[in-house]
């Protein structure tokens, strides 16, 4: 491994010292883990459909190309530069979300996706790791500034963005995004009782999004059903694990993947544990629970509020979406359409996951904190 003269001045030099290298690396990690998954889960999906088996691959290795560099780029950034992607990046996938209703096209029930230069584009993967960094700094803004009320236009973005979630709709993804922007209004302080108020509104919201969404309903019922009466992707990906058991049946030697259909994307999980048995499921999630903890342990070396708010936020997004797909493919709970990060197949979703992670190195860096006097933006 290349390595700098800690004497150098160059910008590669000062990143190399201080960039998180085990995050870094374990990233890298997912990264292959999930190239080599897509190549054995994504021949027989793509025959089914009528395309050529290596349709999926050969688009594969271009996104993990491009997330590759975009993790790279952000991971040199400052931290005034990340804010700016941030809301620069947090007004576009707004509007891009906003025009999904109009031109977007259905699939499972919700609008989420339209069509740019032939590529299909989920707008709302990008919005958590961009709200996620607006937010920590409008409640960082509220603690340095006393005038400024940071926590109002915090509250304000989370209404709008969750509205047009719900409007696509996106339950799944309006429960990360709820999830993360209250721990980061428990890390600002916020009381306990407004805490538990919060956790009953989104209760509620459950409720009422079960009894609003069809699909959602469906998913519920499918959950709460048992044997046949369990949903086909669901009971295929538990056929999986079982035909895997504890060493799995080897590379590329799964069969239950052949009538999975979204076997290379919210059900890559389920191919591992054919394929590969269960110790291949605890590495992924080692692997996801060493960087999620390792980033939360970093953020709170730090005094700075922003640092601790975006990093911690960042970190749980990428943990809580492993944790909804994987939990979704072992029928521990309903089924969220929800990929699981560097490892499934797509580009929204592997450039979403590159952004979350290249921002967090950045704001982790250890010198990040004297490059941020003031936190302006």
């Amino acid at each position: 491994m290349f390595a700098f003269s800690r004497l150098s001045r160059s910008r590669l030099a000062n990143w190399w010292w201080t960039v998180d290298k085990v995050t870094l690396s374990l990233t890298l990690v997912l990264i292959f883990i999930g190239a080599f998954l897509v190549f054995s889960a994504s021949p027989s999906v793509a025959r089914r459909i009528g395309f050529d088996d290596y349709h999926f691959i050969k688009r594969q290795i271009v996104f993990i190309g491009v997330s590759s560099l975009i993790i790279l780029a952000l991971s040199f950034q400052r931290l005034k530069t990340i804010r700016r992607i941030a809301i620069i990046g947090y007004v576009l996938t707004l509007l891009l979300m906003l025009i999904t209703l109009f031109a977007g096209y259905e699939t499972k029930g919700a609008s989420r996706w339209i069509r740019i230069f032939g590529f299909s584009l989920q707008p709302s993967e990008f919005i958590k790791p961009t709200f996620v960094v607006v937010s920590a700094w409008l409640l960082d803004g509220s603690k340095k500034f006393e005038d400024f009320p940071g926590g109002v236009l915090s509250a304000g973005l989370f209404a709008l963005t969750a509205g047009i979630l719900l409007m696509q709709p996106d339950v799944g993804m309006t429960i990360v995004v709820s999830c993360i922007w209250g721990f980061q209004l428990f890390l600002a302080g916020l009381p306990i009782i407004l805490v538990a108020v919060l956790i009953l509104i989104a209760v509620a919201g459950a409720v009422g999004a079960y009894f609003t969404f069809d699909h959602v309903h469906d998913r519920v019922q499918q959950f709460l059903a048992s044997g046949d009466n369990l949903g086909y992707q669901v009971r295929k990906s538990l056929e999986s694990f079982e035909s895997g058991n504890l060493l799995g049946r080897g590379p590329g030697e799964g069969v239950v993947k052949l009538n999975l259909p979204d076997a290379h994307t919210d059900f890559i999980f389920s191919v591992a544990g054919e394929e590969f048995g269960i110790w291949l499921c605890l590495i992924i999630i080692t692997l996801f629970g060493i960087i999620v903890i390792r980033s939360l342990l970093l953020s709170l070396k730090d005094n700075n509020l922003f640092i601790i708010y975006a990093s911690a936020g960042l970190a749980a997004s990428l943990g809580l979406q492993s944790i909804i797909n994987m939990a979704s493919s072992l029928h521990l709970m309903p089924t969220k359409g929800m990929t699981l990060p560097f490892i499934s197949y797509g580009g929204s979703s592997l450039f979403a996951s590159a952004i979350t992670i290249g921002m967090l190195l950045a704001i982790t860096r250890k010198n990040s904190s004297a490059e941020d006097k003031d936190g302006s933006f």
